[in-house]
């Protein structure tokens, strides 16, 4: 510690590095390129992971959409391309018989999948919007952000079959003037009176939703457009330690059971299984951060092997230098220290330019990346811990490799070190 705080010390180790630049530089690389590919890989592979998170960040991860399609086999004197219908008992079969579902909403939409739109108007205003009809289950699915003051439907909505609804903000902005409270006013929802009861931020509920999406009962929605018991699809989330693979086909078989569709017909019953891509792109992400550790482990090694090599040299060149330091009273701890210093300086330089740099090919991905919204990047960066960590591995790589050179130094004898010409 005393020969750390000796500025004499010091002014050794950064003579000895500058005297042959271009060596220094060279043995550098390694350990430099070594914890830039770290950094680079691990940040770009985490700005996936976030990214992927903010686009889906109010939905359930073990989450799914489930929807009908028609048959490609025929079964059970039914012909083929037979178009199957969801029904809304369907919901409570599939709870009872597959315990791994936490949650299920049926779901009625006009708007989209080729359906007209609701026409929505409040007074001289009007527009075309999405109208979905929905139970307050599915916002344990999809987190709904309600701004203050108001609410999202709830049982009583369902059960007294009420005319309320819940507007986005787009419909707000474009129906209501600016300074006009929408909670509790009234918009016509094709020719019928609907009061609003909340306004919902946009803040992407899954790849249906969008910032002008209307909600509404599913009961007030099956008697405003007559759509009985007819479902649209169906959101389900399963339990967080479910797998969803298995829990996609246990709901798949036992809709084509309902629906009397051959049990190999994979065609009749349409899903998107958004658990699946989650840990699609959470285990790439941990992939890409695992080989990161990998090539930058092996490229630090290599480049502190190079280092040690390097010195290696440095000690057979300064034989001479290091006898008269013996001659002269230094200890053989004095010389060890000097030389392990020399290797520590070396490596925690190349790994912080390594990690510096790594840092600012992360921030300009991040600027290209930020402007586009539809593509799912955010904030690619490498937690601290992570950093600190491959410093203290530099660090003991460093005390490891410069032990050779430091050893090979203290075995010199002085008497034989002046002898060298």
């Amino acid at each position: 510690m005393k020969q750390l705080l000796d500025r004499d010390t010091w002014i050794e180790v950064f003579q000895s590095i500058r005297k042959n630049k271009l060596r220094t530089f060279l043995t550098m690389i390694g350990v430099f390129i070594g914890i830039y590919i770290y950094i680079g890989l691990s940040g770009a592979a985490n700005g996936l992971e976030n990214g992927f998170e903010r686009e889906f960040k109010t939905i359930a991860r073990n989450s799914m959409f489930v929807w009908a399609q028609q048959t490609s086999m025929p079964y059970s004197g039914f012909k083929t391309g037979r178009q199957i219908q969801l029904k809304l008992g369907d919901a409570e079969v599939l709870k009872k018989q597959i315990p791994e579902i936490e949650a299920i909403a049926p779901r009625n939409v006009r708007g989209i999948f080729g359906s007209n739109p609701g026409v929505i108007s409040r007074g001289l205003k009007s527009g075309n919007y999405s109208v979905f009809g929905d139970f307050p289950d599915f916002t344990k699915i999809a987190t709904k952000r309600i701004y203050d003051g108001g609410r999202f439907i709830n049982d009583d909505d369902i059960k007294q079959e009420r005319k309320v609804c819940v507007i986005g903000e787009r419909t707000q902005r474009e129906l209501f003037d600016e300074d006009e409270e929408p909670i509790g006013g009234y918009i016509e929802i094709d020719d019928v009176n609907f009061q609003v009861v909340g306004v919902h931020k946009f803040a992407g509920g899954g790849p249906f939703d969008n910032d002008s999406d209307i909600f509404i009962p599913f009961t007030t929605y099956r008697k405003l457009y007559n759509s009985g018991d007819n479902v649209s699809w169906f959101t389900i989330a399963a339990y967080d330690d479910a797998n969803v693979v298995e829990v996609e086909k246990d709901i798949k078989a036992t809709l084509r059971r309902i629906h009397r569709t051959h049990p190999q017909d994979e065609k009749a019953i349409g899903s998107f299984n958004l658990g699946e891509a989650f840990n699609k792109i959470f285990g790439f992400s941990s992939g890409m951060i695992f080989l990161s550790l990998v090539v930058g482990v092996a490229c630090i090694l290599a480049g502190v092997v190079g280092i040690g090599n390097i010195l290696l040299i440095s000690v057979k060149e300064r034989t001479k230098e290091l006898g008269v330091r013996r001659a002269m009273g230094a200890t053989p701890a004095e010389v060890r220290n000097q030389i392990i210093i020399e290797a520590l300086v070396l490596t925690l330089l190349a790994g912080i330019i390594g990690i510096i740099f790594g840092a600012l090919t992360l921030k300009f991905i991040d600027m290209l990346t930020s402007g586009s919204g539809d593509f799912p990047y955010t904030n690619p960066t490498v937690p601290i811990p992570y950093v600190l960590g491959s410093l203290a591995l530099m660090i003991i790589l460093g005390l490891l490799i410069g032990m050779i050179p430091a050893q090979r130094a203290v075995s010199i004898r002085p008497i034989d070190a002046l002898r060298e010409e």
